[in-house]
């Protein structure tokens, strides 16, 4: 019988601020604004002979590296069917409702998302941990991304 164990990782260290707006329709954005996101994960992984199931460190690491290349940027969907961006100079220039916004291109981060919201950001950071990832123990990892008390989103991979 396999013996499945779960961990948690939840460090203070693991979280980033960005700034961003959640488009919602055609016409419709919240204002610019900023959030102090919170990563943590959960693991799922066969148990080891050496008493353990993954490697904690290894974790950490990734996701302390996840969120420093998020720290305070802009963070901008590339993918938005109702806005978009252009590179003009050193500046990125986004197209919404017929109004650019205008962004220095060393301080944006142009993601591969349709929208900027914890449900996206779960499912890319889940995938950018992932990337490295070869551990033939895994069972199961859920990364969520909070944007404050009570308002999170998670996004799951698993054995299939």
């Amino acid at each position: 019988m396999t013996q499945l164990t779960t961990l948690h990782i939840e460090k203070e260290a693991h979280k980033f601020s960005s700034a961003h707006y959640t488009i919602f329709s055609a016409t419709e954005r919240e204002r610019l604004h900023g959030h102090n996101y919170f990563v943590s994960v959960r693991i799922v992984a066969k148990m080891g002979i050496n008493g353990f199931s993954a490697d904690y460190n290894v974790y950490k690491r990734r996701i302390k590296a996840l969120c420093d290349k998020y720290d305070e940027y802009m963070l901008l969907p590339e993918f938005s069917p109702f806005q978009t961006l252009q590179t003009v100079g050193d500046e990125i220039h986004a197209t919404f409702a017929d109004k650019v916004l205008k962004f220095r291109a060393d301080e944006t981060r142009v993601l591969p998302v349709t929208n900027v919201t914890v449900e996206e950001l779960s499912h890319l950071l889940l995938k950018e941990l992932l990337a490295a990832e070869d551990d033939p123990d895994l069972v199961e990892v859920e990364l969520t991304v909070s944007s404050g008390s009570g308002q999170a989103g998670s996004a799951i991979w698993a054995v299939t």
